[in-house]
């Protein structure tokens, strides 16, 4: 008796852990995909502040709060039936785990700024296809920090995806928005890569402090994590707006605006909401499963942001890019018929159905 209800409980806490997988890449998607159009957005319309588009990315942090306290409510529901039970606390993070997303949170920061800035010189079909190449940075750094395991699916679509970024190297200058110097397209394309290389980075390195924060995590301190991430970004993006002194001029910026001043602050809004949905995809998806799946999902959704590019800013599409989506699809085909030929070997190999998805918890929330 006392095993069928440990069985049950186990597929009662794996189905929670799918349900969780699956509102993250839903948070990720919606992120993912709306984030750079509606950055872009507000470049193309007379919008020059590249400091404050990168605090805006994180600035709604505060929202965070609110499923937290949820969290919290839950947490203290069911321990009003344990009396025994010690006295539920709104925040569980502890100072080592703070420490280390604090450390992310600063790393955050300064990628913000490096994404921001080639969103502002390149096209978002171009921009999205450069960042593709963050899922061969994401590799690496699993594999040097968390002991990532690889098969030769894996390595044959990190291979293709970084390939494919790379071919937008070629004729660049037929992409090139009207007005902007070689110059400054090319310091574009450099600072792309390069936050695609940081937040390759960033991913293992969150769960990494998943592994070693001394704590037992759940999607509660999932959400803490993110807070306290995206606070610290958000100083550091802070700092850059006073600096070059960008909280003086979003008045006249937003009167200015090519919109009207109206839909300025409303574009500014959404962006802030649209990217926490993002951070808060990203990190949940490693909680989940790992930093190399929010990688791969981070890059599936690839086609789609160049689709919308494509349909709402009419931007090119050159050959180039042509050859660029369909090595990153074939790479992302090859990379999940792996993944579903892994699991079957599994599978067969425990005669278990429950290794879908790892790290499962006793209590996800």
């Amino acid at each position: 008796m006392a095993k069928m209800e440990t069985q049950t409980q186990t597929q009662s806490n794996a189905a929670m852990k799918r349900a969780l997988l699956l509102l993250n890449i839903l948070l990720l998607s919606i992120g993912n995909c709306g984030g750079p159009l509606v950055m872009r957005l507000y470049f193309l319309h007379g919008g020059k502040r590249v400091w404050l588009s990168s605090w805006l990315q994180t600035a709604a942090w505060p929202v965070i709060i609110i499923p937290i306290t949820i969290a919290y409510l839950h947490r203290r529901r069911g321990s009003t039936t344990q009396p025994s039970s010690s006295p539920t606390k709104f925040f569980l993070m502890k100072p080592p785990l703070f420490i280390a997303s604090a450390v992310v949170g600063i790393l955050t920061g300064f990628d913000d700024y490096l994404y921001a800035y080639g969103v502002a010189r390149l096209p978002v079909s171009t921009s999205s296809l450069v960042i593709a190449s963050q899922l061969a940075f994401t590799a690496g750094f699993a594999f040097l920090l968390v002991k990532q395991k690889f098969t030769s699916f894996s390595v044959n679509a990190v291979f293709l995806l970084t390939i494919g970024a790379s071919v937008l190297a070629l004729h660049t200058n037929n992409d090139r928005p009207n007005g902007e110097s070689n110059k400054e397209y090319v310091l574009g394309f450099l600072m792309t890569l390069a936050a695609a290389a940081l937040y390759g980075l960033i991913l293992p390195l969150v769960e990494l402090t998943y592994k070693k924060g001394k704590q037992e995590i759940s999607y509660a301190l999932v959400m803490e994590y993110q807070m306290v991430m995206c606070l610290f970004a958000t100083l550091i993006c802070t700092v850059g707006m006073l600096v070059n002194n960008d909280f003086k001029v979003i008045g006249r910026e937003a009167r200015e605006f090519e919109l009207g001043e109206g839909r300025y602050y409303v574009l500014a809004v959404g962006s802030a909401l649209i990217f926490q949905c993002f951070f808060l995809g990203a990190v949940g998806v490693i909680f989940c499963a790992s930093s190399l799946l929010s990688g791969i999902i981070i890059t599936v959704l690839l086609p789609v942001t160049e689709v919308l590019a494509v349909i709402f800013y009419h931007e090119k599409f050159q050959a180039e890019k042509g050859v660029s989506l369909v090595l990153s699809l074939w790479g992302l085909i090859s990379y999940f018929y792996g993944e579903i030929k892994q699991n079957k070997k599994k599978k067969k190999k425990k005669q278990t159905p429950e290794t879908e998805m790892p790290q499962v918890d006793s209590n996800p929330c």
